[in-house]
Order: C-alpha cells, then structure tokens, then sequence
C-alpha cells in the first residue's frame, strides 16, 4: 500500500497540489489519510458512496452509485480537491464523488484510486475515464490490509 500511496503522491505533486482530500468511505478512508501525510495536506473530509448491496465478495450491485450524508463534505468553493477510493471496478462510484464534489463549489476536481480491477474494466465508460491516477491494475477482487477477509 506503501508504494502505492507513493505512486499517486508522486503524480500529484507532478500536476500541482490539491487544497482539500476527499475519502470515499469506506475503503478510501485509508489511502486518503496516508496521501494526506505524504503531501502534507490536513483538509480530509469523507462522503460515503456505494455501489454495491454490501462487502462481500461479487455483491450485488445496486443500480446506480447512493451518496450517504453529502453535507459531509462542507463548503468547496473555489478549492482544488483531489478524491481518493482504494480501489474501482467500472469507475462509477468514483465518478458519483467527484460529480458531488464539483457540486460543492470545487475549482478543480481530480480522483485517484489505488487499483482498478481490469476484469470489470473496458476503458470505454466515460466513469473510467473520469479517474485521474491509477495506482495499478489488477485481476479479481482486492483485499486491503484494513478490511475483514471474513467480508469476502
């Protein structure tokens, strides 16, 4: 996860430095602090997005991306956020952030995710497209060191 965080760090600080971080929770919640520390930003809000019925493995998906508590994320107008999931499958949870987050006032809207999942990926959908950095590109479901593997 180290070198993964790193990645997306480095690409950001290449493209300029954002105001405000944006945690998708619940599994960007922990990327998005650990960026947050790597470029020394202490704006983190968190807005719950999902996509799926719950965590298990090959869940359901529901039709569209639910946005739980968007006044979480307070006023952003005129900011720089970048927002972070830990990982993406079509994009459209990510996409639904960072849709959110410009509507909250933001000057300029960047996304980064840790590891997309190519079997779900076509590189088509305008969701996919929408993702800034890419950490890296696996195969299957992905297990993170802060999630329960009884969960899958």
């Amino acid at each position: 996860m180290e070198e993964l965080v790193g990645r997306i760090a480095e690409a950001v600080r290449g493209e300029g430095m954002p105001e405000t971080l944006v945690a998708v929770l619940r599994g960007g919640g922990v990327p998005a602090v650990w960026l947050a520390h790597r470029l020394g930003l202490r704006d983190v809000r968190a807005v719950e997005v999902t996509h799926t019925a719950d965590d298990s493995t090959n869940a359901t998906k529901t039709p569209q991306p639910m946005v739980v508590n968007p006044a979480s994320l307070g006023d952003l107008t005129s900011r720089d956020v970048l927002v972070v999931d830990d990982v993406a499958g079509t994009g459209h949870t990510l996409a639904a952030a960072a849709q959110l987050v410009a509507q909250a006032g933001a000057s300029r809207v960047r996304t980064a995710v840790c590891a997309v999942n190519a079997d779900n990926w076509t590189g088509r959908q305008p969701a996919e497209r929408s993702i800034t950095y890419i950490a890296t590109t696996t195969h299957g479901w992905v297990a993170f060191p802060w999630e329960d593997t009884d969960e899958h």
